[in-house]
């Protein structure tokens, strides 16, 4: 009975701190090990030249140089929408401070356009096609999917990976650190 009990407090033990290294993990994420991938990755999102809500091309290219907070989103998901007010915010208090965001909708015109309409957010929206999904697998989100969020520092390194929703407190540290230098 004793060598049961102990061999159960062992895998406790075990499981307890595996969960606490994941949340660890999960509350400090950090970037992507530079590699020559990634790097052509980062070159193919710097790349991109999409149209935003009234038809007009936007290079992301145009933006280098600066801070780029780079999500991609779509009307049809919740944790996407969630965010938005948040990320509208955080635009606007970073302006001048050098910091760009910009939203990369895997959507209709007509969806995207409409949820502008209604959500008044603060910065360029693009649209893609789905295709542009692929991209974001080779920028660190192995599972396609949405929202992630992509800080580029002014040099044009990833500085910030996130899949899932970014929080606005988390977002607002990154900025912080990122707009200083």
């Amino acid at each position: 009975m004793k060598r049961g009990l102990s061999f159960l407090l062992v895998v406790i033990v075990a499981f307890a701190a595996g969960a606490a290294g994941l949340y660890a993990a999960r509350q400090n994420p950090s970037p992507p090990q530079v590699t020559p991938a990634l790097n052509a990755a980062v070159g193919k999102l710097m790349a991109l030249d999409l149209p935003d809500t009234t038809g007009k091309q936007q290079p992301l290219a145009q933006w280098q140089g600066k801070v780029l907070v780079v999500n991609f989103w779509a009307t049809w998901c919740p944790p996407c929408r969630k965010e938005i007010p948040a990320f509208s915010a955080l635009s606007r208090k970073y302006a001048d401070k050098g910091v760009q965001f910009v939203g990369i909708s895997i959507d209709t015109p007509k969806n995207v356009i409409d949820f502008q309409a209604a959500q008044k957010v603060a910065y360029p929206l693009v649209i893609a096609s789905p295709s542009v999904v692929s991209l974001t697998e080779e920028l660190g989100n192995a599972s396609q999917g949405l929202p992630f969020t992509l800080i580029l520092d002014r040099k044009g390194n990833i500085s910030l990976v996130k899949l899932g929703m970014l929080s606005e407190e988390e977002l607002e540290h990154k900025l912080a650190e990122l707009s200083k230098s």
